[in-house]
């Protein structure tokens, strides 16, 4: 998606109009999506979803929503419970997040969550992305919100380019916010309609396109599929033999057991020692371990 990418007011209508009939029709049975899933069990969804399937999230979802139904009740257990509960999501410091933001909400917002989108981005852990998710799908403020799955459906639909550049805010908001409908109901229903294409029809690899609702609006298929020639992301480094991989051995025998971890038992976890001691470091700094005492280790304020 570049600066140009704006469309006209036809098609920008065509394709929202389009998407939402789709989506209408063919929008999975998800928990967040139906009728009476509250403001909180949006913003633990999205929490839980960035960077995790949907198929992992779903269940620990439920379990969450069923011991901490509201904010206060989160509020009211140490962080390492929500730690402890975060499992094997991945990237556990999500979990102190929420943690952190329901206790946000429970003091400054009565223990309702906020729909304004500046209350919201005032909340740990919460990005512009999140914000505008919960405003928008929660309490169907219009709002553009951009995702990875919206990127690809503009830049291919819109600017006929194979992937989206590298995210930017500002223009990818403005993009978005050009193909927006102007009835609340039907943005939202756009901003979630988008996403799916992108995330079941138009994904990065193997996209469907003869199953594509907008196939017949889109810059890509009409320009031949042309390959995508601009910047790329980095790479993300392997996970095997990472700091990554060791952080999770540590953070799973630390979630196993309620009785602090000693150093022997970490440092068996891996034959590095000198990896392991790295990995212990960095979530001590996290907030993700505490020193329990000399040469032991718990989650936090257990």
């Amino acid at each position: 998606m570049n600066a140009t990418v704006t469309g006209s007011p036809a098609l920008s209508t065509d394709l929202s109009r389009d998407i939402n009939a789709w989506f209408h029709e063919n929008a999975r049975d998800l928990p967040w999506r139906r009728d009476g899933f509250g403001a909180w069990g949006v913003l633990v969804s999205e929490f839980m979803l960035q960077q995790t399937p949907v198929s992992r999230v779903i269940p620990r979802l439920a379990e969450w929503l069923e011991r901490w139904p509201t904010p206060g009740h989160l509020a009211a257990v140490p962080p390492g419970e929500a730690v402890r509960a975060w499992a094997t999501l991945g990237y556990p410091r999500r979990a102190l997040w929420l943690h952190a933001a329901a206790v946000e909400i429970t003091e400054r917002h009565g223990g309702l969550v906020p729909e304004d989108v500046d209350a919201l981005l005032g909340l740990t852990g919460i990005g512009d992305y999140t914000a505008r998710a919960v405003a928008a799908f929660a309490y169907g403020h219009r709002h553009p919100v951009v995702d990875t799955n919206t990127r690809r459906v503009i830049a291919r639909a819109v600017a006929g380019q194979a992937e989206p550049a590298p995210p930017s805010r500002a223009r990818d908001l403005e993009a978005m916010g050009a193909l927006l409908p102007a009835g609340r109901e039907d943005a939202a229903r756009f901003n979630a309609g988008i996403m799916e294409l992108g995330a079941v029809v138009c994904t990065a690899r193997s996209p469907r396109c003869d199953g594509c609702p907008i196939r017949d609006l889109c810059a890509w298929r009409a320009a031949g599929f042309p390959a995508y020639t601009g910047p790329r992301k980095p790479v993300q480094k392997k996970f095997e033999g990472s700091d990554r991989q060791v952080r999770g051995l540590i953070m799973a025998e630390l979630r196993a057991t309620r009785h602090p971890v000693t150093d022997a038992e970490i440092s068996g976890l891996w034959p590095d020692s000198t990896q392991c001691e790295r990995a212990l470091a960095g979530l001590l700094a996290d907030g993700l371990a505490v020193s329990a005492g000399a040469g032991l280790y718990a989650l936090p304020h257990e």
